[in-house]
């Protein structure tokens, strides 16, 4: 299991995308529609080898399946990250041992982007949605095709009541994933050509 990309969602593509600007204070490159789960999306790319995107439903479009993937039916509030994605060489081994309600594999593509998701079957991931979506990439990374903008993770933080669990949970060796006790929540922080910025 590895970090793959973090996931800004708001109410409107526009509001997600300003958030992530506004934060970093770089500009997002277009992304595309997800015609499974009626949503589009934005996208930044960031040192080694990941990417950020900010989603949201896409009101023209209507979802083949439902609920939504990152549990988005439900979602309230300001924009702010909402999802982590982990990619994994072997999805179906990688579920095997994930917990409880991690998700069944679906079929996605964009483009010429070919990837498998593990979405649960009500969209809301374990652990409140702090646990990572979980995928396996078919195609070359999208991070590849995307110009870099100076940006770099340094830290992601992820807070939930029960972190012992969540990081027991969690076969992945990153030092810049740390988890800790409270309300839960994500917050980055960023390298950026503007200095040490704070992504929540």
């Amino acid at each position: 299991m590895e970090l793959d990309h973090l996931a800004v969602a708001a109410d409107t593509l526009e509001e997600a995308v300003a958030h992530v600007e506004d934060s970093l204070g770089v500009p997002m490159q277009p992304g595309g529609s997800h015609a499974v789960f009626g949503t589009h999306n934005r996208l930044l790319g960031l040192a080694d080898g990941l990417y950020m995107e900010a989603i949201a439903i896409d009101p023209t479009a209507t979802p083949q399946r439902s609920p939504r993937w990152f549990d988005m039916d439900r979602r309230q509030g300001p924009a702010r990250i909402t999802n982590w994605i982990c990619r994994c060489d072997d999805l179906v081994t990688a579920l095997d041992n994930a917990p409880e309600g991690a998700g069944e594999i679906v079929d996605l593509q964009r483009g010429d982007l070919r990837w498998q998701m593990a979405v649960p079957g009500d969209g809301i991931l374990p652990f409140d949605n702090m646990f990572p979506a979980l995928m396996q990439w078919h195609s070359p990374h999208p991070a590849a095709q995307l110009t870099q903008q100076g940006c770099t993770l340094r830290r992601l933080h992820l807070s939930h009541p029960d972190s012992t669990a969540l990081a027991q949970a969690l076969p992945l060796d990153d030092p810049r994933v740390e988890i800790h006790s409270g309300p839960a929540g994500f917050q980055a922080e960023f390298d950026t050509p503007h200095g040490r910025r704070v992504l929540r």
